[in-house]
């Protein structure tokens, strides 16, 4: 991934039609908005990071996704690729999000008294209740586009945040590169650890470089609280346990979450957000307030139905491999 911008400077060239990337086989979000006028506009721009588009639109050039299957195409290397490339991630987010405007503003609602019902998921068919988001630090290039060292800052700030949480959410942290074979296997039977990606959409977005080098997963003592530093977002935290009581499950996600927040604050280092976009992360599908809740669950006979995913589809619901 070049990080400087001299190759930048050196693709100016040749015509913008000279550098412009072969689409014609593409089905995802990026390749729907990026037209050859659009890719003249904006290819000499650059963050202040020195992130291009030609960094944005990578992992969709590369990957020209499925007839069946939209995926994004695109990806944000720091905060400011929003606004340096608005003009063409507003109709992308738009897109994929239903709709929602470039004057829209993002309400995220975090207290876990407002969820009504989720404590009472049938423990007969919900083997299990989790729920997920993404946070960006504020300062730090994402995933993509950070340097070594500052891959490895961010480690470092989050090791010490997290472990200065206390009660339910005392924990360890675990680095990937230096963990046991014996701690590495029991994380994976316990379904919370996540390997070197092996995505093409992943690796054509640059971020797995250097990996394992500052990536590792932080756990709470009873296990039910996971935060995965510098995978595809700088933190993934999660909250999970076996059983239906998703009440109880975005509880411990929205406390823990504000908890975490509140000492990235006073370090200087708050998420990344703002008022439109809510918050900031690196891919567009994951905006706003990032959350998936998910539940895992068995269904021998529906899962079987010719019209399963009629129904799935019906409910907006989406089903995922276990």
């Amino acid at each position: 991934m070049p990080f400087g911008n001299t190759h930048n400077k050196f693709k100016l060239n040749y015509k913008p039609e000279e550098e412009y990337p072969d689409l014609s086989k593409h089905n995802n979000h990026m390749a729907k908005v990026l037209t050859p006028d659009l890719y003249k506009k904006l290819r000499d721009k650059e963050t202040p990071s020195g992130f291009t588009l030609d960094d944005v639109i990578q992992t969709g050039v590369d990957n020209p996704g499925h007839p069946f299957i939209m995926t994004v195409g695109c990806v944000a290397g720091d905060e400011e690729s929003y606004t340096v490339f608005k003009d063409l991630f507003d109709p992308i987010i738009q897109d994929r999000h239903g709709g929602y405007k470039p004057t829209d503003k993002h309400k995220t609602d975090l207290n876990h008294e407002n969820l009504k019902g989720g404590d009472d998921l049938d423990p007969n068919y919900v083997l299990s209740s989790r729920v997920r988001t993404g946070r960006s630090i504020k300062g730090y290039t994402l995933p993509p586009h950070c340097s070594r060292g500052e891959r490895r800052a961010v480690e470092k700030l989050s090791v010490e945040a997290l472990n200065s949480l206390t009660g339910e959410f005392k924990g360890k942290y675990y680095p990937l590169k230096s963990m046991t074979e014996q701690e590495q296997q029991q994380l994976i039977d316990d379904h919370f650890l996540f390997d070197k990606p092996v995505s093409p959409l992943l690796l054509a977005s640059g971020m797995a470089r250097d990996w394992p080098d500052a990536r590792g997963i932080w756990h709470n003592d009873n296990k039910s609280f996971l935060v995965w530093v510098n995978e595809e977002d700088h933190l993934r935290v999660i909250s999970m346990e076996k059983g239906g009581n998703m009440k109880e499950v975005f509880r411990r996600f929205c406390v823990g979450l504000q908890k975490i927040e509140e000492i990235f604050k006073k370090a200087g280092h708050p998420f990344m957000w703002n008022e439109h976009l809510g918050y900031v992360l690196t891919c567009p599908s994951n905006l706003g307030t990032g959350l998936r809740g998910g539940v895992h669950v068995k269904l021998a006979n529906l899962s079987k139905h010719a019209k399963f995913e009629e129904i799935l589809t019906r409910l907006r619901l989406q089903k995922r491999g276990t």
